[in-house]
């Protein structure tokens, strides 16, 4: 009797894990069944076992690049009071996590993630979370907050993706500007 074939002694976990070792090594790209099995040392079909197609690949490598990103959030920005400041640091932290790990960013924009779906919506509240306690020194109502929620969502991940991209080719400091929007931003909200 022989060791059991290795997709047998896979989990889901561990699928998960080689998509993001992928994406580290070659790039959002790299994201496939295909990439992902042969990381692996196993035949494409195999992964269907432990994911029931390419998408659900996809989205759970995402949740799990979202999980990671939460828990590095919490032990950098766990402790610090809030403030109004709370949001500027909040915005450097996520411009440093897709400096850092730029893959895994893009890969996190890219996938959309569902609130009714059980480990998205998980993902979703705590990311959520995150954000009304950074605002939580603001005075605002639920659709303000809704609304600056979304607009610091889209200014970040905006700059973040035009720079990643290379695109910012004026002479003046990336930092000096990124911390100049956070700034807009946050007198914009006070304001509100």
């Amino acid at each position: 009797m022989g060791r059991p074939p290795k997709e047998k002694s896979l989990s889901r976990q561990d699928v998960i894990a080689a998509a993001i070792r992928c994406i580290d090594e070659e790039g959002a790209d790299a994201l496939g069944v295909s990439r992902v099995a042969r990381s692996l040392g196993i035949k494409p079909p195999a992964i269907y076992k432990h994911l029931e197609s390419g998408a659900a690949l996809q989205q759970e490598t995402a949740i799990e690049l979202w999980r990671q990103y939460l828990a590095d959030c919490e032990q950098v920005m766990g402790d610090r009071p809030t403030t109004p400041d709370l949001l500027k640091q909040l915005g450097h932290f996520t411009r440093d996590f897709a400096k850092a790990h730029p893959a895994r960013y893009q890969v996190m924009m890219q996938v959309q993630l569902h609130p009714d779906d059980p480990q998205a919506g998980a993902v979703i509240r705590d990311l959520l979370g995150f954000l009304h306690r950074a605002l939580s020194a603001y005075d605002l109502t639920e659709t303000q907050l809704i609304d600056v929620m979304r607009m610091f969502n889209a200014a970040t991940y905006g700059f973040i993706a035009i720079e990643q991209k290379g695109l910012m080719t004026l002479e003046r400091s990336l930092d000096e500007s990124y911390d100049a929007m956070l700034e807009a931003l946050i007198g914009a909200i006070a304001h509100r």
